[in-house]
């Protein structure tokens, strides 16, 4: 695999640095303690591994890996070996702390959830590009962050989500809950009346609740499900559901369409822009705003099952191989501006 960067050290190598979130939560320092004792919990339980952090990073991983590049992670070495080589900063700010490579670096995706939070942060040199998902997030980001803010989304492996249109059904409606925000107000405002017309419809329905679930579950559970009702404030990619498209799974999707996290006070006077869905089409579902709506869009969703085509949409939309070529593109052009403000420097 060679990305147009000809005689350079390492001319497929990728080097991705990755720290996962930890805060200590009852005392000081108990995060070490949960090093220790979180592998022997996850054998004992059903719910989600993984944060959105890691799924990010390992889809990533494997996309680049499966595009043929050299992918090495944490590898202090080589970068230090070779300087005009690019660095891939991802998962929780906490990377930055401390960072003193003087590597050309693409930050993301993952790291802050607004630029507000870091607003100086690219005007260190080395920060040469930052990766958001969703088009509401550059949207967001790059009043403050210029060019430098570009976008990137994580490819869903189609093998792995395999199409499950032909299998046996007995779930209609599979609602996926991941209300986050206010949910002492959704929950009985929004969430317990669509269970209500849903029971008046006389569909089957089954329910799967955000960290309360595990991989191999929600894969059962999308293999019998004929469609997926998907609620989530926002999204700043949404794999959950996209995983559910790859399936062949139409989604109904709740589209807040503003930032609900309570963050937006702090920066702007008025609410942001958002979505839950922000990789979406007609060919993947339909999408309502509001709970008024919601009657006249599931009747739509409902007579219009036999048109979707949602895996196709992931297929020629959300690849792996997409994934890693946007990827790679960005991060060797880092090295390319390099050589070309230093075109006689030698590693």
């Amino acid at each position: 695999m060679n990305a147009g960067h000809n005689n350079m050290p390492g001319d497929n190598v990728i080097l991705l640095f990755y720290k996962e979130f930890e805060a200590d939560k009852f005392i000081k320092y108990d995060r070490y303690l949960k090093r220790i004792l979180k592998p022997i919990y996850h054998k004992f339980h059903t719910r989600q591994k993984k944060t959105g952090f890691a799924v990010s990073f390992s889809l990533l991983h494997r996309a680049l890996v499966q595009a043929g590049y050299d992918v090495r992670i944490n590898d202090f070495t080589f970068a230090r070996q070779h300087l005009e080589h690019p660095v891939g900063l991802v998962g929780f700010p906490t990377i930055l702390e401390g960072w003193d490579l003087p590597n050309p670096a693409l930050l993301g995706p993952s790291l802050y959830d607004h630029p507000g939070l870091a607003p100086n942060l690219m005007q260190d040199e080395r920060f040469q590009g930052y990766l958001v998902l969703a088009d509401w997030m550059r949207d967001m980001f790059k009043p403050v962050y210029g060019d430098r803010c570009t976008s990137w989304f994580a490819g869903i492996d189609t093998e792995e989500w395999p199409d499950t249109r032909s299998a046996a059904k007995d779930i209609d409606i599979l609602i996926y809950d991941k209300i986050r925000w206010d949910r002492y107000v959704f929950e009985p405002h929004l969430l317990a009346p669509i269970r209500s017309k849903l029971a008046q419809r006389g569909l089957q329905v089954a329910e799967l609740r955000y960290k309360f679930h595990d991989h191999r579950t929600y894969q059962d559970m999308l293999r019998r499900s004929k469609a997926m009702l998907f609620l989530c404030e926002h999204e700043t990619q949404g794999i959950a559901y996209q995983e559910a498209l790859a399936c062949n799974v139409p989604v109904l999707a709740w589209d807040f369409g503003m930032w609900a996290d309570p963050l937006w006070k702090i920066f702007s006077q008025t609410p942001i822009p958002a979505s839950s869905v922000p990789f979406f089409s007609d060919r993947c579902g339909r999408r309502f705003r509001v709970l008024a709506e919601f009657d006249n869009c599931l009747q739509d969703f409902l007579d219009n099952m036999d048109s979707y085509e949602p895996r196709q949409f992931v297929s020629e939309n959300l690849s792996l191989s997409q994934s890693a070529h946007l990827y790679a593109s960005q991060y060797f052009s880092l090295l390319k501006r390099h050589t070309a403000r230093s075109p006689d420097r030698v590693s």
